[in-house]
């Protein structure tokens, strides 16, 4: 019941977090230009980027200030509750500011949008309306709806199973068990407390070498952002060679064995996260009707909700056990093979509107 409840309370989290972003991917797409959406995405991957990597750098930073990072059985330690306590913070402040200071551009027809804002007022109304965008759903959208599926699948997967996957394998070192261990029996007191402390330690590591993909990220946008700015680029490829990139980062964790394998391994799954949060959101608002970008927008944050309930629901432990078996580690394996099919899935967009800028003739 623990683990669902924590998995359950991570999946709340993480789409809180893509549904309050929502409205901003698409405030990018209202502001620029169709020519200058890639490099929009792009500018917004990279801050994204920089807050990934300071953020996954908080517990190891703050251990370092002072804050402990040892607790009791089935207990949060004391620096990742306050990581997550600042970091609750920085994004409540961002997103009033951002609400707060930017301006939208009104409707070229104020009567029109008045009559449509009518039209669809009422619970009844915006249900009809989304039922019917979700059937009337663009071919471009609901391509892009697998490739979405398989890759925010595989980052659920990292997000709830590196840690344990990664401190087992790699540094040895898996969290132990209270319930195996006879309280009273001093000598087997002392070899657990030795093995939970290896553990948060390891824990530590892994949560610092996460913090590359952040920063790995952070350098694809930033070098994105200059080709972007001068040359136009095709979208489906780029994406298609990032998620395979990514993929191969997961399966290599298979055979690292140091924390600088592990870095080079989350580098490779940064470029694919890099472009996650931006090209196929340049590729959608370049394929559907800009008067409809809001609701799309919205829409298309279904592929990224369902595939992480599919996940928490079980869906990691199965098909990590069905196809490669019980260890820990073999998540990451299933990790890897779902972002490789997401990178091919790229194959089958075809809009070439959506591949890269068409310039009006």
């Amino acid at each position: 019941p623990v683990l669902w409840i924590a998995a359950g309370s991570l999946l709340l989290l993480d789409a809180s977090i893509n549904i309050s972003m929502e409205p901003f991917r698409a405030l990018v797409a209202d502001k620029l230009d169709d020519s200058q959406r890639s490099y929009g995405f792009m500018v917004q991957t990279l801050i994204i980027g920089v807050g990934t990597w300071v953020a996954s750098q908080l517990p190891l930073i703050l251990k370092k200030l002072g804050v402990s990072n040892e607790a009791p059985e089935n207990m949060i330690p004391d620096n990742v509750k306050l990581a997550f306590a600042i970091g609750a913070g920085v994004f409540l402040l961002s997103i009033l500011y951002t609400i707060f200071t930017t301006d939208e551009y009104p409707p070229e027809n104020i009567e029109e949008f008045e009559e449509e804002k009518k039209a669809s007022a009422g619970f009844i109304n915006a249900a009809k309306e989304i039922l019917h965008n979700i059937i009337s759903m663009p071919k471009t959208m609901k391509k892009l709806g697998v490739v979405q599926f398989f890759s925010w699948f595989a980052f659920f997967t990292m997000w709830s199973m590196a840690t344990p996957a990664l401190t087992e394998h790699v540094f040895k070192s898996p969290k132990p068990n209270l319930e195996n261990v006879i309280v009273s029996n001093v000598e087997e007191m002392a070899a657990y407390k030795l093995a939970d402390a290896n553990y948060n330690d390891a824990a530590d590591l892994v949560g610092s070498a996460m913090g590359t993909y952040g920063l790995s990220s952070m350098i694809f946008a930033l070098l994105f952002v200059l080709i972007t700015s001068r040359f136009i680029i095709n979208r489906k490829f780029v994406h298609m060679v990032s998620l395979i990139l990514g993929g191969m980062g997961f399966v290599l964790m298979f055979y690292a064995n140091s924390q600088y394998m592990l870095h080079a391994c989350f580098a490779l799954i940064g470029i694919a996260w890099g472009s996650i949060l931006s090209l196929p959101y340049a590729m959608l608002s370049s394929s559907i009707d800009p008067k409809k970008m809001g609701i799309f927008m919205g829409l298309f944050n279904m592929f990224i909700v369902i595939p992480q309930i599919v996940a928490a629901l079980g869906g990691i432990n199965l098909f990590s056990s069905l196809i490669f078996g019980e260890a820990t580690i073999n998540a990451m394996l299933l990790a890897g093979c779902c972002l490789i099919l997401a990178g091919l899935s790229n194959l089958l967009i075809t809009n070439p509107k959506a591949i890269r800028f068409q310039k009006d003739s």
